[in-house]
Parts: structure tokens; sequence; C-alpha cells
């Protein structure tokens, strides 16, 4: 490394591409790097990747970011890296090579067992350890599944041949040449096997769930030197000193570093982050306690609602009905229209997630007239996103006892106007949109730039943030909650069946 390393380099493994960017000590993206790996659908419900395809495309990804910002090693202090969690990977530890395909996190093959578990009564152990719920969702039962339906691994797997990771472990496994097999509590929390409170996995949830030990990954904290990169990677060793999964990361990337801060991605789905302090709040209105991040010697807590379709909806739009054309043709057609004219759409296309966790709903759009158009549509798929955001963030202040005043907000699906206004005007929050938008891999950059004192402290941070826009309510409360009222009844007929 030289005397003045100029960057920070961010990998961000997703569930659709690999992305690798440049950060510079102003925390502005200088290169940036992204390629697509394949998705397969083996089954219905089945979720595949390839995990020789994730790490080829990481690789070269960061070195794509490197040769386009003329940086060698010696001028990157340090990676952090942030992933797509719960998607499960086993391996041989004498050969690298998996045994079976990634099982993504979206994958439902494994709703079954996580029935059983609850009519075992399992569920409250499982919350009360955890933070979770039994769900196909989290990586302990598809370990169990893999180790189950690939002949031979449970005996492979108790004599320590095979070894178990999120995408955080396999690349840092791939990264240090198999020197390293390791995660961090962020993603060990969304297992099923981390106790939260202990900060280690848990030998009465690893017979629960049949998972042998000897599979399981180190864990170390979120910010630290984990180890450096194989020289010939890079030409040239790079310390490895930031991992946080997705979530997280975009948490630590907003700045919510104080308890009460809160942020929502929005993509896909849509995932929100409360950060909850020192200690981990038990939730009862349907959200799910995690960790955030350790640093220095200390945990932070989650509670996180996850919203299964946000942007999904719109794609929908795009690629099932046909009435746009491009995902960003939605902002325009949706505000053709002052409002829904009583459209209420429900995406529950593969259920409802936080706070219903209602496996067995399905989408449904109501409040059909003669006048309704694709524009009122698309207005109701917009609106959708801020209705369910409101549901979460009022279970959120449910559970912390406070008020929340200001929503953080980042992703892809942010970049429309209409949507950050519909989400002000619904939840009744004052909507805050950065204009650093990458703000998952930022986070990983941040947690690895301050172990290795590129950046000194969380202030140094806070100052170099900028904010694009604040977005603040514009309706009455009468017409917020007379609107709200109309999603809660067509979220009724939803899950009635």
């Amino acid at each position: 490394m030289s005397a003045t390393p100029r960057y920070v380099l961010a990998l961000d493994q997703g569930t659709t591409s690999s992305r690798a960017l440049l950060f510079d000590r102003d925390a502005k993206v200088v290169a940036l790097a992204q390629e697509e790996h394949p998705q397969s659908y083996p089954r219905p419900g089945w979720v595949e990747h390839d995990p020789e395809a994730i790490w080829r495309t990481q690789l070269r990804t960061a070195r794509a970011a490197l040769r386009d910002a003329g940086a060698k090693a010696r001028d990157v202090a340090a990676i952090g890296v942030t992933n797509q969690r719960e998607t499960t990977i086993v391996w041989e530890r004498s050969t690298g090579r998996a045994i079976h395909p990634a099982i993504v996190w979206q994958c439902r093959r494994t709703a079954e067992l996580c029935e059983r578990l609850r009519r075992a009564g399992a569920e409250r152990l499982l919350r009360r350890r955890t933070g979770l719920v039994a769900d196909a969702y989290f990586s302990g039962t598809k370990i169990s599944w893999l180790v189950d339906h690939v002949a031979g691994a449970r005996r492979r797997a108790r004599r320590g041949e095979l070894a178990f990771g999120t995408v955080d472990a396999w690349l840092l496994w791939n990264l240090t040449g198999g020197r390293v097999h390791a995660t961090e509590p962020s993603n060990a929390s969304r297992t099923l096997l981390f106790d939260l409170r202990r900060g280690r996995f848990d030998d009465e949830l690893l017979r629960l769930l049949r998972v042998p030990r000897p599979l399981l990954p180190e864990v170390r904290p979120s910010c630290g030197l984990f180890a450096a990169t194989e020289p010939s990677l890079f030409g040239g060793p790079i310390p490895i000193a930031g991992v946080a999964g997705d979530q997280q990361a975009a948490l630590f990337g907003q700045g919510c570093f104080e308890a009460g801060t809160l942020k929502a991605t929005y993509g896909t789905g849509c995932f929100l982050l409360l950060n909850t302090g020192a200690k981990p709040r038990t939730s009862r209105h349907g959200l799910l306690t995690t960790v955030a991040w350790r640093k220095g010697g200390s945990t932070t807590y989650a509670l996180e609602g996850s919203v299964f379709v946000a942007g999904a909806a719109v794609q929908w739009l795009r690629d099932g009905l046909r009435v746009i054309e491009r995902t960003a043709d939605v902002e325009a057609l949706a505000a053709s229209v002052p409002d829904s004219q009583g459209v209420v759409f429900v995406p529950a296309f593969v259920g409802l997630g936080a706070p219903h966790w209602d496996m067995e709903a399905r989408g449904a759009i109501v409040g059909l007239t003669r006048g309704a158009t694709k524009a009122h549509l698309a207005r109701a798929a917009l609106e959708a996103m801020a209705f369910q955001t409101r549901e979460v963030v009022e279970s959120m202040e449910k559970d912390a006892g406070l008020r929340v005043r200001e929503l953080k907000v980042d992703g892809g699906a942010v970049r429309n106007d209409l949507l950050c206004q519909l989400l002000a005007d619904l939840t009744g929050r004052r909507i805050v949109r950065p204009k650093q938008t990458e703000t998952t891999a930022l986070g990983a950059a941040r947690l690895a730039g301050l172990a290795v004192g590129f950046w000194k402290d969380e202030r140094e941070l806070a100052r170099l943030e900028r904010i694009d826009r604040r977005f603040d309510p514009r309706i009455s409360r009468p017409e917020r909650e007379r609107r709200f009222s109309a999603w809660l009844r067509a979220v009724r007929q939803v899950r009635a069946g």
C-alpha cells in the first residue's frame, strides 16, 4: 500500500449483478463497473445462482474499476464488501468448488420445512433467540436442505470437509485464496442460527435445524481487518477491512449512526431498517430484529421491515401488462392524473412481507371503474410503495416507542420525484434523498475506510454527506387517512383469500 492511498474499493455483490465502486476521500464515486450474472429457476418457486459466476463477475468488475481509474493495488487503502443476504453456498475446503448452485434468498424450496418448524412450536425460540421468523427467506433451512440433498454432504460436513457461507464469506474465501473462512454479525444474524444477544452461533439452533457446526465460518467484526487479498488478483495485496449485508451497509451508508434513525431502500423490494442502538428490540408488530454492524467492540442493532414487492410492481406494468416501455416511464404516466381515482393495487405477487408475513396472500387490484385507465394503475403502483412503507414505519414506532419524523431513502426507484412526494404525502413524514445514491456500496466503503484510518470517524463521514432534495407532505391529514383506510381494506381482502 502506498504512503497516501487515494481510494477505498467497495464490492457490491447483488441478486442480479456484481458491482465494484472506487470512492475517493470525499466519498465520491470515481469509477464504477457492473456485470450481470445469470439467474436460474429450476422449479416453480426455486431460485439459484452459479457461485463461480458470482466470483468471476465480482473479480472482473473490481479489476475494471481499478483500470478505469488508472489505479493500482497500492492506491487502495482497503476493500469493503457488501452482499445479497441469506443466499447460501456450500463448498469443498480442499478445492474451493461449490457442491451445488447457490440457493438464493428468494427461493421457497424450504417452505415445507419452515412449516414443520412452526407446527413443532419452534417459532417462539427462533424469534426470541435470532429475532427472525421461521421462513424460507433465511439461510438456516437452506443449509439443512443442501446437506440432506447432495449425496454424501452431511457426512462430509461433519468431518469438516465442507464450508458454508453467505455471499460475503464466499467472496472472502476467494479473495484470500482460501485462507479466510469468515463472516460478520449482520450476515450471521440472517441465518436462523445466530444468538443475537450472545453474538455467536447457537448449539440448540444448530440441532433444531440439523446443521453441522464444522460448516460454519468464524464471526468477526464488520469493521476491522479480515485479511489481505491474494497478491495475484490485483497486482498486490489490498486489505479487506469492512463487510456488511446489503441493507445494513445501506443503513451505514445513509449515515444512520444514531438510535432512532431510519432508512428505506427501494429496488425490487423495499427494505426499511431502524437503528435501535446497543440493545436488540424484540418486535411485537411483525418486524425482524437484526444486527446492524459490530464495530469498535460494540454491536449496533436494528429493526427491519421487508416489503417483498416495490419496484417489481412497476416491472410488472412494463413486462406483464406492457403499459409502459421503460421503467422510468411510470413517473410521467402516473403524473398525468391527479390521483388514482380510487384504484388500489396490492402487489402481493409472492405473499406479503412485514408486518403481515402472509405467504398465502396474492396480488389484487380493487376499486376499478369504467373510468380507470393505465395511468391510474401506474399511480396506484407507486402509492402501494408508500402505503407499505407507512405500515412498516408505524410498526417500527410501536416496537421502538418513538416517532419517526424523517425517512432517508435510496435505491434506483427514488430517482422518481413523484414516488418521493407520494412517500411524503402518504406516510406524513419528511423524505430525504441523498446526492450519493450508491449508499449500499458507500456503507461497505465507510466500514473499511474507518478500519484502516482512511476516514477518521463518523463525524467526518457526516460532514461529507450531501442532500439532493427533501420532500415534505402536501396533502391534509384527513385525506391521508382516507386513502390509507382504503389501502387497509384492500389488504384485508387480499389476506381473506
